[in-house]
C-alpha cells in the first residue's frame, strides 16, 4: 500500500547548517519510507504521521510503503538492497536488533547492511498479569515465583518477538524460573490473561494500556526509566525491586550501507525537526510515546547494544533459531 503526500512548506536548508555538497540536493525527488508491517500497525501509523510532516518539511513528495512478511525482514531486505542514496529509508522497530541472532538465515546482515539514522520514538513495554491470579504486584509474583520455581508461566505474542525476549530478559534479571506459552499474536494472549490462563505478560502499548484501564488485566509494571502518565499508579520494573532493568521498545529510521555520511545527517536533522513539531508531538505523547530524533552515532550505539542483549538472552534462553 502507497500513501502519496502532498509537499507544503519550509526547505531543509532552512536548518541553518551549511551542508556538504552531497547532501545539498538531498531531497530534491520522491522519498519512500518502508514500512516492514502490514497498513494499520503502529509503525504504518507513526510513518504516516511523519511522513506527511518530512513532506512539509522537504517539499517533496513522501511515499509510505507497506512491504509486510517475516516479522519484518521482507521489507528489510528491500531496503538493504536498495541503491544508497537517501531516498528509501526503512523505518523499523527494535525487532531488527534481534533478527539476526534470531533466524536461521537472512538475505542481510542487521549491523553491515544499514546505517541507523535515528530514533524517530521511544515507548514503554507494560508488564500485565492476569486478575485472576493473587499477585497484585510484580514484587508479589516474583516472590511466588521463586517459592516454587517453574510453576508459573508467562505469555507471549510468539517465539522470537519482541514480548518473548523481553520476558526472557525479566527471567534473567530476576531469577525466577517460568514456563513460556507462546500464542499466535497479541489478541489471542491477551485472551489467555483474560480468561486466567497465563500469569504473566509483556504487552504493547496499543492494547495494554486499555486493557488495565478497563480492569481486564493487572498493570504490575512498566518497562521504562519513569511512570507512564496515562499510569502513575503503576511502578517501574525497578521500583519492583528489579534493579536496572530499563528496557524501552524503540522505532527508527535506517538507510542502505553505503550512503553518504552527509546525506545520512541531512536525514537525522529533517527529521529532528518532524518529531519537535508540536502536532506531531502531541500525536506521539498521546499514546504514550516519547519523540526522540537523536544523531546517527547516538541512535547507532543504542542499535549496537541492543543486538548484543538481544543475541545473549536468545543463547541464553535457547530459543530456536527460526526459519
Amino acid at each position: 500500500m502507497k500513501l502519496p503526500f502532498i509537499a507544503l512548506s519550509i526547505a531543509l536548508a532552512a536548518c541553518g547548517i551549511a551542508e556538504p555538497a552531497s547532501a545539498q540536493g538531498w531531497p530534491n525527488r520522491t522519498i519512500r519510507i518502508v514500512v516492514p508491517y502490514a497498513p494499520g500497525g503502529g509503525v504504518s501509523v507513526l510513518a504516516q504521521i511523519v511522513g506527511n510532516k518530512l513532506s512539509e518539511l522537504t517539499k517533496q513528495p513522501v511515499v509510505i510503503d507497506n512491504r509486510p512478511g517475516a516479522g519484518g525482514n521482507v521489507g528489510a531486505d528491500i531496503v538493504a538492497k536498495a541503491t544508497p542514496d537517501g531516498y528509501t529509508i526503512l523505518l523499523h522497530t527494535s525487532a531488527l536488533a534481534s533478527a539476526v541472532p534470531l533466524y536461521k538465515s537472512l538475505p542481510f546482515d542487521s549491523v553491515k547492511d544499514f546505517v541507523p539514522v535515528t530514533m524517530v520514538i521511544t515507548s514503554q513495554t507494560l508488564v500485565c498479569g492476569s486478575s485472576k491470579y493473587p499477585a497484585t504486584t510484580l514484587r508479589e509474583l516474583i516472590a511466588q515465583a521463586k517459592a516454587k520455581p517453574g510453576s508459573m508461566n508467562y505469555a507471549s505474542s510468539g517465539p522470537g518477538s519482541s514480548l518473548h525476549l523481553l520476558a526472557e530478559l525479566l527471567k534473567s534479571a530476576a531469577g525466577i524460573d517460568l514456563q513460556h506459552i507462546p500464542y499466535r499474536g497479541d489478541a489471542p494472549m491477551l485472551t489467555a490473561m483474560i480468561a486466567g490462563d497465563v500469569h504473566l505478560a509483556f504487552l504493547p502499548q496499543a492494547n495494554g494500556l486499555a486493557a488495565i484501564q478497563s480492569n481486564l488485566v493487572r498493570g504490575l509494571a512498566v518497562t521504562g526509566r519513569k511512570r507512564m502518565t496515562q499510569l502513575p499508579n503503576v511502578p517501574t520494573i525497578s521500583e519492583e525491586g528489579v534493579a536496572g532493568f530499563e528496557e524501552g521498545n524503540w522505532m527508527g529510521m535506517f538507510v542502505p550501507a553505503g550512503t553518504p555520511s552527509d546525506v545520512v545527517l541531512a536525514i537525522q536533522q529533517a527529521m529532528a525537526k518532524v518529531v519537535a513539531e508540536p502536532q506531531v508531538r502531541e500525536r506521539v505523547l498521546a499514546v504514550g510515546q516519547e519523540p526522540v530524533g537523536n544523531p546517527p552515532a547516538e541512535f547507532a550505539a543504542q542499535f549496537r547494544a541492543d543486538v548484543a542483549r538481544y543475541a545473549k538472552v536468545i543463547e541464553q534462553a535457547r530459543i530456536p533459531k527460526l526459519d
